[in-house]
Formats: C-alpha cells, structure tokens, sequence
C-alpha cells in the first residue's frame, strides 16, 4: 500500500472541496464548533488549521451519511484528523482480521460480538477512507484497494469464527483451532470487484463458497453440505445484517453454479463437473477477477488453478464476443439505457459506463488469455496494460480507457458516498448533481457536465469498436434476402452488382446454408451469425475477380465444418480477416483444409502484430515457452506442440501469401518453427523415458538435422531429416530407473519415442514426418548412432553423397558437449582434402541417375528439370566438398544461398554465381508458395484461380506465359552452368 496518507489530514490543501451551499456550511460549522465542546483536542486542530476545517465543513455539507456519521460517533472525526491515516487503516483492518480471536482472557466472543466488532471496523475504515478520497490524499487505486483489504479482513474473521464455533459444537474437527480456516477444505471466492481489489464505496460483496469433503473435518461427510450451507447463512448474516453499529458489507452469493436450485456451498467435485459440463460464458468472465478471500486458501488456489482450462480456453473463443454483448444488450434492455445523458445516467452500466470498459477487457481475456498467461490479470488497470504490452490494443486506447475507467469510479464512489447506499445513478435534479460535481473536484455544474459526457463517449466509442460492425451493406447496396423457394429477383441483381458472375447459384448456396443443410448451420444462433454477416461477407468474396469460384469453394469449407458458431462470430467481430479468407478459398486450398480440419489454427490472425512481426527464433521461442508453459503431462505437451506447429505453420502460410515476407524468409521461419518443436519434443521424450527407466548415467544426446531442415530451407509440407546422436561412459552398464535398459536399448528407445512424438497421427495432426534414411548404414543400421560410430563411418565409409548431405548438416539440440563434439566431427569430415576430379564425377554420375529414375514431369517441376534446384544444390555442395582448406566453415547451418556465396569466389564465374542465385530465388519463391496453397504438382491449367495469380506475383511476371519463358531461361542457362563447374572438372 502507497505510504500516500502517512501523516494523516495536515496535508489537506485549501480550496480542495467546495461546500454544496452557504445554508450547509453554516449548519455544519455550527455542529463541529458543538462538537468541538465534548472533544478540545478536535476543537484545537480545528481552530489551527484553517485549510482543514473548511475541507471537513464542505464534506459533511456534501456528504450527509458522512454528517450523520460524525454526529453519532464525535470521536471518529477526533481521532481520524489526530493520527496518520494510513496507520490507522492498517489498525482498523487489524481489528476486523482478529474481530474473531478470544480476548484476552480466553473467552470466546460470541457471535454478536464479531458482529460488533466487525462493524466497528467498517465504520472507522470507511471514514477514513472516504475522507481522506475526498481530500484528494487517497485517489481511485488506493481508495479502492483499502475498501478491498477491509472486506476480506472480515470475510476471512467471520469465516474463521464459524469455522471455530461449527468445532466447539461438534459438527467439524479442525486441525487447528489457532488457524480455523488452514486445511479446512471451505473455499471462499471473492467475486468481481472484491477479486480485482477494487471494491466501490458501498460495494456488495459476491462471494461462490466450495468445500472439499477429502479435508477431512466434517465428523459425518453425509451432513457436510448442510453443515457448510448453514455456516454461509450465516456468514451472509454476520456480514450484512443491519444492527445498532450499522452494517459491514451487503453479501451476495448468487453467482454460484444453478443459484435457484444448488445450496449455499456446493462440493469441489461437483462445481468441477457442472463448470466442465455446463459452465457459461458469463461465468467465465465473472471468474476472470475471482480469488479464495475467506477460508482456506490453499485449496481456493488450487482450485482456481483446475478452472483455469474453463475460463481459459486452449484456443482462442470468438463466440465468447457475442454473448459478451448480448449480456450488455440484455442490460440495457433492461435498465433502459438507451443514449447518453448526465442527468439519471446509470455510469456503472449505462452507455459509455464503467462496465463497458470492463467488457472491453474481459472478452479480450476470454478470447486470448488461453494462449497468454500475462492477460489473466485481474484488475482493470493491469489488464489494460497486458494487452497493450501484447498489442491487442494500441497505447493511446489503454491511456485513455484508464483515464476513463478512474474518472468514471471516482464518480461512482461520490454518488454512493451521498447516503452510503448501492447505487450508480447519477442524481436527476441540478440541485443533486452539483453536489456530485463538487464532491469529484469539479467547480461547477457545466465543467462536470462537459468531463463526464466526454468520457462516456470515449468509453462507448473505444466499446463500440471493439464489439459493432458500424454499417450494414444491405442497406448501402440492394436488397440481399435468402428467404423462400425462389430467387429473389432483386437480389440476384445486387449479387450481379458486387461482382458474382452467376448469381442465382450463389443465391441457391446461400439458400443452403439458412435451411441448415450443413452441420455448421444447423443451429438457429449459427445461423443468425451467417446472417448478420452475410453483406459483408458477400461484399468481399465479390471484390474478388473470380469471385463465383472462391465463394463455392467457401461454400465446400463450410460443408465440412463440424460447427460453424466460433468462424461466423470471428468473421462478424473482424470483418479485415474476410478478404484474408477469400484469398485463402481462391487460391490455397490446402489451407482452406488445414482450416476445415482444425478451425482453431485461424485464432492466432488475431494477434495485431501479425503481419508486423517477423517470424524470428526469438519471437518464436517467445510464443512456444508461454503455450507450452501449463502443460504437466507428456501427452498434453505432445497435443500443445501438435496444435502450435499446426497454427504457427498456418501464420507463416498466412504471412508468405499475404507478401508480408519473402519464400526464403519463410524457409527460415519454418526452419526455426521445426527446432524449436523437435527441442520441445526430445525435452519431453527424455522426461518421459526418465520416469520409466531413468537416467543413463554420462548419458548425453544431439540431434542432427540434414537437407532442408539444416540448411534453412523447409517448406510447408516439408519432412525433416534426421540423425540422434548419443554417448556415454563405458564403464557404465545400464540406466538407473526401476525398469534399466542397456546403452544400446536405451538410446533406442529415445529415438523410437521421438520418431513416434513427431510423427505419429492424433486428433491434433502429425508434428513432422521424419526421415532418417541419412543415418550411417541407412534404413538398415540402428536408428540411433553412438558418435563414435558416427565418426568412423563418416571418415572412413560414407560415399560422396552422403558427404553432401552432410554439408548441409546442422546440430539443432541436445547436450552442449556433445554437440561440440558433433560439430567438430562434421568439420573435420568436410574439410578433408578430396580430389576434385572424384568429387565431380560422383556428383554428375548422382544427378544422371537421379535424371533417369525421377525425371522431371513438367517445367513446373523446380527439383528435378535440368537447371533446376537439383543442379543448384549439387553446384553448392561440390564447392563445399572442394573447398580449399579453411574456406568452408562446415556444420554452420549454411542455406543453399549462403554456401553459393561463401563457396564460389575464385572458382566460378562471377555472373554465373548471379545467375544461379536468380533462378534458386526464383525457384525458391514459386515452390514456398505452391507447397503452401496445393498438395501435389502445380499445373496452370489446373490450379486454384488465385494460386496462378500469386505464382505470378512470386516471379514477379505480369502473366503466366511469361513467367514460363522466364523459368525456360535460367533453367537452361544454369544447366549450362552446372555442366562448366561439375561435369567439367571430372
């Protein structure tokens, strides 16, 4: 807590408060020089300060709860302004967290007298707490943090002394009457504000009780739930029971599972089922902001920890935005809360109120904080910097929205200060408002007036975005209705207008979709999400030049859709992803099934940065440490894994075919994607094979990748090719687990279990396929190679071509030494002085075989036409293997680009370096996109519509005439180029 308030009211400044009138001020004056008869200290402190009189004369004038509070309690005033506040805050909480403890004669209180105590307490801290925000010593943070602090004081007093009566009675069996609540199993979650620490003045408090029948206090588990339920009666009557010392906290326990039909406190086991089963959207955002306040906190904490998959989902929940609205649609239906206005404006869940602000933040929470630990903050302030630091909203959204979420509390907390009463209505009367602007600081009525509509149409505005789509195409362009058996003779003339060439099938298609023939429109919510996204939607497909194709081949991905409620709210909620999807369905319909299969792959186009952001190591590693961070169990790792491959591959897809980043940009993004997981993959074979057979003593593991994988050049659909590698001592004979393995066996079974993580199908797809046929001996020898045996045979048996494709060689993860060690095997094994000629009659006589057995099928066909990729990595690897003796920086991860580069000054023509590097680029280009957008060859004629286009753009040609003369050339002048350095030098 701020040290703000340490030396108490002598900080108060003149002119901070302004009375509500004259008649007030004097009548107030009146009473305190009365009062100060009965207390001199008070008159004293009053007859020196004038600054602190005339702020203590405006409140009272301002405030008559406060007036009358201290009319009946003099003494409050006097001690409030004698001491420190903030001691004496820290003092009155002190009061209500012990108001439970026998005194200190040992006698137990009674249940009255916790009852007097904790309104004792309430009272002292309330006025404290509203004086001193008056006085501007306090703002909206610490006002509502103290407020806060005081009612889980005495949550948690009342909660111990029915813990404490219920064992003096017989009915439970603490295990410490010192603690009551420490292992009791009873779980009191504070709801709302109370969870988020920032209570209003007069604030109810919402509290979920649970209990935990396996913590073994109740005497007869048959009678727990009756225990507890009676024990919550009467918590909800010690806490809010108006007596002669007033009230501590009205307490409201309805937002519990089934409030009409479930007792007070309800068993751990069931709220699980009923929450899994069951639970709501509205139940999970109230759950964003719970916390245990009362009871025993361990087990509050633990059992939030099993609702965080409930309120948290793995993948981001777009249909949570609409019942998030529909619940602020249903409240101003209800209140009647239909335009802006100060007067009788309610400004906690009117337009532009507080509770809009709230939404704001918490659908956002809802959708993403699955995927991101950071936005399951729980107040309002923090979370809007979360996802400002996340740029889910941009800097100037969160300034202002925090701007105006304290503006609007501070207001809150004067009109419940008035009468001390819950309420959030602004008064309707000039005379009752002004007291309202006086009390927040304003110097009169119109400069109120101005700030607060200000601010509310800030809120609404920032809301509205967030939440509305603000025109509707139907009423700008035509008449679109899908109603009936027959065409609409209007509207097949607005679909004609938006650029459909054939309007009555698309006007049929839809017809489809809003009798509910799919599965994903077989609900009535699904479909009027289609429906109210349909001019948008149709708006956008038309844009496109081959709009009829694209909008049937989105008509065949709803088709396949299990449902279709979540992609229809994420449509509807961010109309720039339509064009995203129509560029999709038009020319990528590999994606286009990617999507169908696992929808959620589409969640993470919602990240604002996106298209910003480069899909580096970094920001990769970044995003797979937070996804994989909740993950406990080894299939669950092996799922999250599978599903942010899946979404990841698909972003990167998205960001190639959008030309946010280059073929070769994404080569390496995919590269960096295969590490990162193939990493996270072993980490999580070794801990698993651990558990069963435990540590290889001096055991130590690398994995070796080969081909694309190591040179940074995989594709979308690319395999990865592997080598494990391991070592160990040789006195040792066997793992230490309680089911041992010998070396042998051991490191086996290591690789074996990889091989199965990455590529084995599930629900969530396959990791990679995996190749190992690179592997010493191939498909014939062990699938995992001691590195001795790695050795000998790279030095002493490998044939040329498996020196290639060690050039390309990477060590991507495992034991540092080991990897060490790897490396340096792989330099020296590459820096071997060979004779030039061998090396380039091997390297011609393996690319006419290759020519003969797998011949190219078209000019399409990059890999394998004469002068195609081929050519190139095979010029590239005979100037690796040949390289003069410290020219080639082996086992360095080099591309197919940088080996070019590195390897040809002296040896090859400059120009033909260019040209070779021109058509790789080319090559490259073409080939990321077509493994992105289709399975199998590429044929113009046969190919998606959009795909022709973005191959086009890829070779940067005009058409695809041109671009076929253009792969015709530097495919038949690299041949001429690999002919002059490799067959030439045989």
């Amino acid at each position: 807590m701020a040290e703000t308030g340490a030396h108490g009211f002598s900080e108060v400044t003149a002119g901070v408060l302004r009375p509500l009138n004259q008649t007030e001020l004097k009548s107030v004056l009146a009473e305190l020089k009365e009062i100060g008869k009965g207390e001199p200290a008070l008159a004293a402190k009053l007859a020196g300060n004038d600054a602190l009189k005339d702020f203590l004369a405006a409140a009272l004038s301002l405030s008559p709860y406060l007036r009358d509070t201290v009319s009946a309690h003099p003494d409050l005033l006097a001690a409030a302004i004698e001491g420190g506040i903030q001691p004496q805050l820290e003092a009155a909480i002190s009061d209500a967290r012990t108001a439970w403890r026998p005194d200190g004669d040992g006698a137990v209180p009674s249940e009255a007298e916790v009852m007097t105590r904790l309104r004792i307490a309430k009272r002292k801290a309330a006025f404290l707490t509203a004086l001193a925000d008056l006085a501007r010593i306090f703002d909206g943070r610490q006002t509502t943090a103290w407020l806060s602090r005081l009612a889980e004081a005495a949550v948690m007093a009342a909660v111990d002394h029915l813990l404490l009566a219920a064992h003096h009675s017989g009915k439970v069996a603490l295990h410490s009457v010192e603690e009551p609540s420490k292992g009791s199993g009873l779980i009191v979650l504070g709801m709302g504000k109370l969870g988020a620490r920032e209570l209003n003045y007069s604030s109810d408090i919402d509290l979920v009780v649970f209990f935990d029948i396996a913590a073994g206090i109740v005497r007869d588990a048959d009678d727990a739930t009756d225990t507890f339920a009676r024990m919550m009666r009467r918590l909800v009557r010690i806490l809010q029971e108006r007596t002669a010392d007033g009230y501590v906290f009205r307490t409201d326990l309805r937002l519990r599972p089934d409030p009409g039909s479930t007792p007070l406190a309800i068993p751990v086991e069931a709220a699980m089922i009923y929450y899994e089963g069951r639970g709501q959207n509205w139940e999970r955002a109230a759950y964003i902001k719970a916390r245990p306040v009362g009871g025993d906190i361990v087990a509050g904490e633990a059992f939030m920890r099993e609702l965080t998959p409930f309120v948290f989902r793995k993948y981001l929940d777009y249909a949570a935005i609409a019942d998030i609205h529909s619940i602020k649609r249903q409240i101003h239906a209800h209140k009647g809360h239909g335009a802006i206005a100060v007067k009788g404006h309610n400004v906690k869940l009117g337009r532009g109120g507080i509770r809009e602000i709230e939404f704001f933040v918490q659908t956002q929470q809802l959708i993403a904080g699955g995927r991101m630990p950071s936005l399951r903050c729980k107040s309002t302030e923090e979370t809007l910097r979360e996802l400002t630091a996340a740029k889910w909203i941009d800097q100037a959204t969160c300034d202002e929205l925090t701007e105006c979420y304290w503006f609007l509390r501070n207001v809150e907390h004067r009109i419940q200060m008035v009468r001390d009463e819950q309420t959030h209505l602004l008064p309707e009367t000039d005379v009752e408002l002004k007291r309202i602007a006086y009390m927040n600081g304003s110097p009169d009525l119109a400069d109120f007036t101005e700030k607060l509509s200000v601010t509310l149409k800030t809120v609404e505005s920032r809301y509205a975005k967030l939440f509305e789509q603000e025109t509707k195409l139907s009423t700008e362009t035509g008449n679109l209705v899908f109603t009936g058996q027959n065409d609409d003779p209007d509207t097949l003339k607005t679909l004609a207008k938006l650029g459909f060439e054939r309007p009555a099938d698309i006007s049929r298609t839809v017809r489809t979709w809003h009798y509910g023939r799919y599965k994903a429109t077989q609900s009535v919510e699904a479909r009027e999400r289609l429906t109210e996204l349909m001019p948008e939607l149709l708006r956008v497909f038309g844009e496109n030049k081959r709009a009829d194709e694209a909008f049937l081949r989105f008509d065949a991905f709803i088709a396949g859709l299990p449902a279709g409620i979540q992609l229809f709210s994420l449509l509807g909620n961010n109309p720039a992803l339509l064009s995203l999807i129509v560029n999709i369905m038009s020319s990528a319909p590999r994606l286009a099934d990617i999507i169908a299969a696992r929808p959620h792959v589409f969640d993470g186009m919602l990240d604002p940065g996106l298209l910003a952001e480069l899909p580096t190591r970094d920001y990769l590693e970044g995003r797979i440490r937070q996804f994989l961070s909740s993950a406990r169990h080894y299939e669950e790792i092996l799922d999250r894994l599978r599903i942010f491959a899946a979404e990841q591959r698909f972003l990167i897809g998205i960001r190639l075919l959008t030309g946010a980043i280059s073929g070769v940009v994404a080569g390496r993004a995919f590269t960096h994607l295969a590490d990162l997981v193939i990493s996270a993959a072993l980490d999580a074979v070794m801990a698993e094979i651990i558990g069963v057979h435990g540590r290889f003593p001096a055991g130590r593991i690398a994995v070796l990748g080969l081909g694309k994988l190591g040179s940074f050049e995989l594709t979308a659909g690319s395999d990865v090719d592997l080598i494990l590698l391991y070592d160990y001592d040789e006195d040792t004979g066997e793992s230490d687990g309680p089911k041992p393995l010998d070396p042998v066996r051991y490191f086996t079974r290591v690789t074996q279990r990889l091989i199965a993580a990455l590529s084995a199908p599930t629900a969530e797809g396959v990791l990679f396929e995996v190749d190992m046929r690179l592997r010493p001996s191939g498909n014939k020898g062990p699938v995992a190679t001691r590195i001795t045996a790695f050795e000998k045979y790279q030095k002493e048996e490998a044939w040329t071509w498996e020196h290639m494709a060690l050039s390309r060689a990477r060590l991507i993860c495992g034991d540092d030494e080991l990897i060490g060690r790897a490396e340096a095997i792989v330099s020296q094994v590459l820096r071997t002085k060979r004779d030039p000629g061998k090396i380039a009659k091997d390297v011609a006589e393996m690319r006419a075989l290759i020519e003969q057995e797998k011949p190219a099928q078209d000019i399409w066909d990059f890999k394998m036409i004469a002068g195609g990729l081929v050519d190139i990595e095979f010029i590239e690897q005979y100037l690796a293997l040949t390289a003069p003796a410290g020219a080639s920086d082996a086992a360095s991860g080099k591309s197919t680009f940088e080996g070019l580069k590195a390897y040809s000054p002296g040896r090859m023509d400059a120009n033909d370096v260019d040209l070779c590097l021109e058509a790789l680029t080319l090559f490259t280009e073409i080939s990321q996109i077509v493994r992105l957008c289709i399975d199998g060859a590429f044929d113009p004629k046969e190919a998606p519509s959009g795909l022709v286009d973005l191959v086009c753009r890829a070779g940067d040609c005009p058409d695809i005439k041109t671009l076929e003369g253009e792969i015709k050339r530097l495919s038949k002048d690299v041949r001429k180029v690999f002919q002059a350095t490799v067959k030439n030098s045989a």
